[in-house]
């Protein structure tokens, strides 16, 4: 079965997870305009001047249960992989303003279509100087769900730092389930990041609903790397708080964690009723 995926993401390289770049018939680099008369349209792609470049392997090819998770951080289907190829080449394209196609076929192989915008030749203004964010301190509990090993520690640590009670779930049944058992020992969570792909059939939405049936004032903060889907972008219709993209930052990640729980807080005030006359 031939699968197709795409998602604007950034990159200088598609890495050593992937294929190289090569010049010759088959993988050439090219200028191309992209018009509204264009066919066939290209979706999410605006009208303007590119370098169209094609990186073409005949590997195994990628199965389509994959397809939606090549690009996140920490996944691999490699024994020594460590999961940054692709999430690196995303982040890269997506910060030039580019879009990654993705088209793989199992037993063919697969090619990448990357459309970067091309550039008049001009002096570059100078870079403004980054400002340093420092990461808000805060207080509560906080259970974090994701297959990844690597990302559940790195939230744990983060986020324990910044004062922080962390626990841990790898599985979306896992997490509902530490979620019933503390909130039934009176120990609510205070937010809860869910990964929107997990393994075990069911994902970051569908544990979200069991964590609502627990308790309708959840706080739940969708995480993943594939920045596309309709839950990052909508995250609020799909019930959730809050939204974070990988790879995290120590700062958005705190910062998210601690408006999610502040803007769950309300404060009720009384006003005196007026003695009737």
């Amino acid at each position: 079965m031939k699968s197709f995926s795409r998602c604007k993401t950034k990159s200088k390289s598609c890495s050593t997870s992937a294929c190289t770049i090569r010049s010759g018939p088959h993988n050439p680099l090219k200028f191309w305009t992209y018009s509204a008369d264009t066919t066939p349209a290209v979706p999410d792609l605006a009208p303007g001047d590119y370098v169209r470049a094609r990186i073409r392997d005949e590997g195994v090819g990628i199965p389509e249960k994959y397809m939606k998770r090549i690009f996140d951080p920490y996944f691999t289907t490699k024994p020594k992989g460590n999961g940054f190829g692709l999430a690196t080449a995303y982040s890269i394209i997506k910060n030039h303003n580019g879009l990654i196609m993705v088209e793989s076929e199992v037993h063919v192989g697969t090619m990448f279509t990357i459309y970067l915008p091309a550039g008049l030749h001009q002096d570059s203004p100078a870079e403004a100087p980054r400002t340093f964010t420092p990461a808000l301190p805060g207080t509560g509990r906080v259970l974090v769900v994701d297959d990844e090993d690597a990302i559940r520690d790195l939230v744990e640590f983060t986020l324990t730092r910044l004062g922080y009670k962390v626990s841990q779930a790898a599985t979306a049944l896992g997490g509902v389930n530490i979620y019933r058992k503390k909130f039934e020992a009176g120990e609510r969570f205070d937010a809860v990041i869910l990964d929107l792909t997990l393994p075990g059939g069911m994902g970051g939405k569908e544990a979200l609903k069991k964590l609502i049936e627990i308790d309708p004032t959840v706080n739940a903060i969708v995480s993943s790397g594939y920045a596309t889907d309709a839950t990052m972008s909508r995250y609020q219709d799909f019930g959730f708080h809050g939204v974070i993209a990988k790879p995290y930052e120590a700062a958005e990640l705190g910062k998210i964690v601690y408006d999610v729980i502040e803007s769950s807080h309300v404060t009720i005030v009384d006003h005196p009723t007026e003695a009737a006359c």
